[in-house]
């Protein structure tokens, strides 16, 4: 959930590295015999960030090692990418922006590579056969950059008064490590963070190990998170912070917490809910998608958006309310677990997050779906446009997105009837676990669970111009 985004893109000067020295013999995956390939795409014609990703090749893992120094603002990093050519590739690309890089490898061989503004050209020593799996270790360092949108709103790596947090919805996580950013390309992740003594360093999914350097000097914590991700849900927050771990769902979940210790007061009573609220979400909505959960609430100077991070949401303390939790936490069977297949489809993101809202005000606070679908209604803001066809990038985190998104679902619930509806509701994050989907998607599968005919309410409530006359 972001209240309104958009994205600037760096400059395209080109800034050419050296060649680095032919090296080592191609590892197995490799090709030979003559076997030539051509290069990836450099992005994935997003309708609204035609160059975020980049073509020919499948990433399966991220394993970053990260240093960092917030006296000096300094990131030092090393990305291990392990991906599988989905081509014959001579070429392949990496979404980079800022940082410095200080060497880059292909199997182990050093690779050419060339920057022309957040994108960064990898050409290994030998073509790379189609179907093979390669890894790729670009090491880097330097000041991350702040991305600030249009409307004022910021992304990328956001220093703070005694660390950092690094949020990036759609495009910022380029902004503190390489790889094949575009939600269609999800991968698991090893993160290893390695901070001054005193701090903590928080990410996605599960500790698996936190020590302390030889020298006293710094702490270094491994996260690890299994099911693939889209990597503008990674996050990285680095501070003083008061933790707190519990379980949830039957004690299967572990829950860890993060509270900058100026808000962990007034955070608590809200953190405790977290299990309360998964319950009742893994009852409307299947079974919970992850192997952990969590949240991350920082000062309000820190932070100017709650985002859905996936397992463990970040929120800025003047938004951690109640409504604003249950948002964030739908996300990550709407959002997370299914992510958009390109930008155009986040409606599929935010109306059903913005409708898990309704429904948890019509079981705990006695208010109707109706009634929230009704004010929503009045919102001459939730009519600029149908919430399949946002016109600009700028559009993408604004009203109709989320109120007009919510709306088709409640519109989906009274033309099928509650029993269909929470079936499909249920049934498409499991259909579509852990994947993508287009609003094509989604709309062929309720079509698929209905023998009523549909097709009326997408064109007025999905894809319609202007406000109905009724309801």
């Amino acid at each position: 959930m972001k209240s309104t985004r958009t994205r600037v893109r760096a400059g395209a000067a080109a800034v050419a590295l050296a060649l680095l020295a032919a090296g080592c013999a191609a590892g197995a995956g490799r090709s030979g015999g003559g076997v030539e390939g051509t290069p990836g795409a450099a992005g994935l014609r997003d309708p609204y960030f035609p160059k975020l990703g980049n073509g020919g090749y499948d990433v399966g893992h991220y394993g970053l090692t990260l240093s960092y120094e917030p006296d000096s603002g300094r990131l030092t990093g090393r990305a291990e990418i392990t991906a599988t050519a989905t081509q014959g590739l001579s070429a392949f690309n990496l979404d980079f922006s800022g940082l410095t890089v200080r060497s880059a490898t292909v199997d182990g061989a050093p690779a050419a590579v060339n920057r022309a503004g957040n994108e960064l050209t990898l050409r290994p020593r030998e073509d790379i056969r189609d179907g093979a799996r390669f890894v790729t270790v670009v090491t880097y360092d330097g000041v991350p950059k702040t991305i600030t949108d249009a409307d004022g709103s910021e992304e990328g790596w956001l220093p703070t008064d005694d660390g950092a947090i690094a949020v990036g919805e759609p495009t910022g996580s380029m902004a503190w490590f390489p790889g094949n950013h575009h939600p269609s390309d999800k991968a698991a992740y090893d993160i290893t963070v390695t901070v001054p003594a005193g701090l903590k360093a928080l990410s996605n999914g599960v500790r698996t190990a936190e020590r302390k350097s030889a020298d006293g000097r710094g702490v270094t914590s491994v996260w690890h998170a299994s099911e693939p991700m889209a990597s503008y849900l990674a996050t990285l927050a680095i501070g003083r912070f008061d933790t707190s771990t519990t379980t949830a769902l039957a004690d299967r979940i572990p829950v860890l917490n993060a509270t900058d210790p100026e808000v962990a007061a007034e955070s608590s009573a809200l953190l405790a809910r977290i299990p309360e609220v998964l319950a009742n979400q893994e009852r409307l909505f299947g079974p919970y998608p992850f192997g952990a959960a969590g949240a991350i609430v920082e000062h309000p100077e820190d932070l100017g958006y709650a985002l859905e991070t996936q397992t463990r949401p970040v929120f800025p303390a003047d938004s951690f309310d109640r409504p604003t939790l249950v948002h964030e936490l739908a996300h990550q069977w709407f959002g997370n677990s299914v992510s958009p297949a390109t930008w155009k489809d986040v409606w599929l993101n935010e109306g059903f997050a913005t409708y898990g809202e309704w429904l948890y005000e019509e079981k705990y606070a006695h208010v109707p779906a109706q009634r929230s679908f009704d004010q929503a209604f009045g919102n001459a803001a939730a009519w600029a446009f149908p919430p399949a066809e946002p016109p600009t990038s700028e559009d993408l985190f604004s009203p109709p997105v989320y109120q007009r998104g919510a709306m088709v679902l409640h519109k989906l619930r009274q033309r099928v009837g509650d029993e269909e509806f929470f079936a499909i509701l249920k049934g498409w994050p499991k259909e579509r676990r852990h994947g993508t989907a287009t609003t094509r998607d989604f709309t062929d599968y309720a079509d698929s669970m209905t023998d009523k005919d549909l097709s009326g309410l997408w064109d007025v409530w999905l894809y319609g111009n202007g406000k109905p006359a009724t309801p």
